[in-house]
């Protein structure tokens, strides 16, 4: 088949995860070869449902309506996260899982592929002990280390620092193969795709869109403007009729007849009105309130390590943050930002100390501080110092956690899900320390602006890892820390 050739066909496509939980409904698109497209919808729409449903390994089963993938074509997807079980692998192990069959000369395949994301490492080393932005480029290269017809990328921005960003983008501007990423990352997706496959969380439908991510991102807002104005004088018009009925049908005689026509004329309008789309819910503006009492020094670093081409180096510091004090900490990729952080919230450091007493609040970037076992309600509980239902819910709410997520396993949540769970933690633990390691990861777009300012207000002492310099800049920051320097 040719390049343009369509390669993969959703011809009315239902899916539910269980009872009342629909998740596409009657879903229709097309993929062509060579496409390069983006992958929107709302955090919990089901967008790693249908990448799922995508990889053609029939780990998932539509409901109804048929899925048509070209035959003998190869799909390979980067996840959002390691999955757990595959933490304690070697490097080595960790590429040879992927493919199915044994390769006998897969360490000069891996030396290619790590080339490709700009990471060098050890094949004897374990995956659990690099960093987030690392672990992120390891996700990458052993989904591009399978050369497949189809690349499924699932927010791989997420952890990378600007160099590693870069990268990314360069090889998926060169890629000839057909690829459909997930992100938040607007910059970023507008310098490579070409159309948009959009899922609405409210209809359980498909859009699709052709052109770049910000033409089509504006032609639908200026779609849903002009038919939000047409809906608007379509409902004035039905009222008028209406109102016109009740006027004869008060009447009486022919005027009856009159006040039917009337009627009649209002319920025709009532169908041209556009089922216009719902946009995504945006969470509630937050405060995280600060731990009341404190005074004097919350944290103090004397001394930190950092980590470069595999050595490990001491370095030492003059910080003590007190109450309303914001600090950036920075640096590239594996450096050893989250392990200071890591080593801060344990008590392990050696060089930083945590005021007795204080109580820390750790945003940590791959939710393994949050409990996977229990249910959104049960962790949310858990940090308070006191049980009070209305108070969770209420909280929970806020950041679109009602119904049945409250009471979902973490485990079972999307990672943007386990994220707004993690900040609506932070809400209700009140900490005096507040610890934050990419919090943006995941994130819907359209949440993001909230949740800066939030931080930007936050009063206790804090600390902020991030690699999206738009969102830095919207929270005060009072002092940095540069790693690399």
């Amino acid at each position: 088949m040719a390049k343009g050739d369509t390669i993969v066909r959703f011809e009315d496509v239902t899916f539910e995860h269980g009872p009342k939980k629909r998740t596409l409904d009657e879903v229709s698109f097309n993929v062509r070869r060579g496409a390069k497209i983006t992958l929107m919808g709302q955090n919990g729409a089901g967008k790693t449902t249908l990448f799922k449903l995508l990889t053609g390994e029939h780990v998932l089963e539509p409901d109804n309506g048929e899925i048509h993938i070209e035959e003998g074509m190869t799909v390979a997807t980067a996840r959002q996260v390691i999955p757990r079980d595959q933490l304690d692998l070697t490097v080595r192990d960790f590429f040879q899982n992927v493919f199915k069959e044994k390769i006998y000369d897969i360490d000069p395949r891996i030396d290619k592929v790590l080339a490709v994301v700009n990471l060098v490492a050890d094949h004897d080393k374990i995956v659990r002990s690099f960093s987030g932005g690392q672990q992120a480029r390891l996700l990458l290269a052993s989904a591009i280390i399978q050369n497949p017809d189809l690349l499924l990328l699932d927010e791989p921005t997420n952890n990378l620092d600007k160099a590693g960003i870069e990268h990314l983008t360069k090889f998926l501007q060169e890629y000839k193969k057909t690829v459909i990423v997930i992100s938040h990352d607007a910059e970023f997706l507008n310098s490579f795709t070409q159309g948009v496959l959009y899922l609405d969380v409210h209809t359980h439908k498909v859009e699709q869109y052709v052109g770049t991510y910000k033409n089509v991102v504006q032609d639908i807002a200026a779609r849903i403007e002009k038919e939000n104005r047409a809906n608007a004088l379509l409902a004035k018009e039905i009222q008028a009729n209406k109102d016109k009925a009740n006027f004869f049908a008060n009447k009486g005689g022919q005027m009856r007849m009159v006040a039917k026509r009337m009627r009649e004329k209002a319920e025709e309008l009532e169908e041209d009105i556009v089922d216009v789309r719902k946009e995504d819910r945006v969470i509630r503006s937050f405060v995280i309130p600060s731990q009341p009492e404190l005074i004097g020094d919350l944290l103090t670093i004397s001394s930190f390590q950092t980590i470069k081409n595999g050595k490990a180096t001491k370095r030492t510091a003059e910080l003590k943050l007190k109450k309303n004090n914001h600090l950036f900490l920075r640096g590239p990729n594996g450096i050893g930002k989250s392990t200071l952080l890591e080593s801060i919230v344990n008590g392990t450091s050696k060089g930083a100390q945590v005021m007795e007493g204080v109580r820390v609040g750790y945003y940590r970037q791959d939710f393994s501080n949050l409990d996977f076992d229990k249910t959104v309600y049960e962790e949310l509980g858990a940090v308070m110092e006191k049980l009070i239902d209305e108070d969770l819910r209420r909280t929970a709410a806020g950041f679109l956690i009602t119904g049945e997520l409250i009471n979902t396993k973490i485990g079972n949540l999307s990672e943007g899900q386990k994220g707004l769970v993690a900040f609506a933690r932070l809400v209700l633990l009140r900490p005096g320390l507040l610890i934050l390691d990419e919090p943006t990861n995941h994130i819907n777009f359209r949440h993001i602006p909230v949740i800066a300012e939030a931080l930007n207000k936050y009063e206790g002492a804090m600390i902020l890892v991030s690699h999206v310099p738009d969102f830095v800049e919207k929270i005060r920051i009072d002092e940095v820390l540069d790693l690399e320097k």
